[in-house]
């Protein structure tokens, strides 16, 4: 069995898999919902969240990704929107749970992630840093994948980039004293995954049962999750 520094897992189509366009919908669906008899209407608030992700993917790292995010909510809607954030978090522990309808949890994220354990000294959940920590922590119970099972998970209030930026990688490497090419990525997502940890000379995994791809990825390892475990076996 290969021996990492690290195995980088990502969550949305990988541990949690799921169709992404239909859990976006669906996630905004329900915040709208939320958030309505605050004065906040469905179409400007889903605007100013995807201008909010814009910004985070920007991010040039002087900020966490949770101020950038707030700054833009900030310029959309007022400094009101600081005293709705208790209001965004416990959506995000509650009414957002509604989405778990949407994705396909499976036994084998678990299995995946237990034997990570054994072939490397680091397990970390690389998901793309969007969302609060509730709602990283709330995903996870639907993939019935335990918080406890790594050592570092992303969330917009940690972290300063977003994929596929390869500073993303670069700031967990630097967090964890990684060396990047020591540590095996695993995701769904051929550039936000694959060639953004490649760039810094991770081994990777290419997870095809829900994958995110225009064809435009580079060679690595591949295939359902039966044959990640294998590939975690050698």
């Amino acid at each position: 069995m290969k021996k990492y520094e690290a195995v980088l897992f990502d969550l949305d189509g990988t541990l949690l898999p799921m169709d992404n366009d239909v859990f976006v919908q669906t996630y905004f669906g329900l915040l709208a919902k939320k958030v309505a008899s605050l004065g906040y209407e469905k179409e400007p608030l889903i605007s100013a969240l995807w201008k909010g992700t814009a910004k985070m993917v920007k991010n040039d790292g002087t900020k966490t990704n949770a101020e950038v995010f707030w700054t833009v909510m900030e310029n959309v809607f007022g400094k009101k929107i600081y005293d709705d954030i208790s209001v965004f978090d416990s959506f995000y522990g509650n009414e957002f749970h509604g989405a778990a309808s949407v994705t396909f949890p499976t036994p084998l994220a678990q299995k995946a992630v237990d034997l990570a354990r054994e072939c490397a000294d680091r397990v970390i959940l690389a998901t793309n840093p969007f969302f609060p920590t509730v709602a990283v922590r709330s995903r996870l119970s639907w993939a019935n994948v335990a918080p406890e099972s790594f050592d570092l998970i992303t969330t917009y209030e940690n972290s300063h980039f977003c994929k596929p930026n390869p500073a993303y990688y670069t700031e967990i490497a630097e967090k964890m004293g990684l060396n990047p090419k020591n540590c095996l990525m695993v995701g769904n997502n051929e550039i936000e995954d694959i060639a953004a940890a490649q760039s810094l000379g991770m081994d990777t995994f290419y997870l095809c049962d829900y994958p995110v791809s225009k064809g435009e990825g580079p060679e690595t390892p591949k295939g359902s999750f039966e044959e990640l475990l294998a590939f975690l076996h050698q």
